[in-house]
């Protein structure tokens, strides 16, 4: 029995802080390719992975997410953070977009994420989930950004996998816990 992925899944978490080298085309070819093989509904490849190492758009991309994260947690009864980066300073941003015409769009984007994160963790980079492309590609900036990039249909902004080399220790996994699996025999 071949356990490497298994561990591998058990082994990737989430990284929040990253050094700023930028890692090799070749490496985030090489995730960008396991976001491919990810399932989707009925083989229709809904997702569309935009690989993102250019640094303005990356900087805009994340004060715009910066301001969705603090207009939420205002709405919410919790106080603003101003001058925060919601990318952990990844160098890397792995944007997730699905076409909506295609019923299960949402799961194979969520599908796709999940095998970037943990094909980063098999080639040795930190990664993290961030939210808010939805909000950030609903939005007259968010589909000016797709339109400058060639970007043309009805897609959604599912959301990004931040991407680098960790700059610190990545903590240790919590416990499992002890009902998470429940039998049906």
């Amino acid at each position: 029995m071949n356990t490497a992925a298994l561990e591998n899944m058990k082994a990737r978490r989430s990284c929040r802080a990253f050094s700023s080298e930028m890692p090799s085309k070749e490496l985030i070819a090489t995730i960008c390719e396991a976001g491919t093989w990810a399932p989707t509904g009925h083989g229709k490849q809904s997702p569309l992975i935009v690989a993102i190492t250019r640094k303005d758009l990356r900087d805009r991309l994340s004060a715009m997410n910066a301001r969705i994260w603090n207009e939420l947690t205002v709405a919410r009864g919790g106080v603003a953070h101003e001058g925060i980066d919601p990318f952990y300073g990844a160098p890397v941003v792995l944007l997730v977009l699905a076409d909506r015409k295609v019923p299960t769009y949402l799961y194979d984007g969520c599908a796709v994420i999940t095998n970037l994160a943990n094909a980063a963790e098999a080639v040795g980079l930190g990664s993290c989930w961030i939210h808010r492309a939805k909000q950030e590609f609903d939005s007259e900036e968010g589909k000016q950004i797709l339109k400058e990039l060639g970007i043309e249909g009805d897609y959604e902004g599912i959301d990004h996998l931040v991407v680098g080399y960790p700059a610190k220790q990545i903590p240790a996994p919590l416990p499992r816990k002890a009902d998470y699996v429940r039998w049906v025999e």
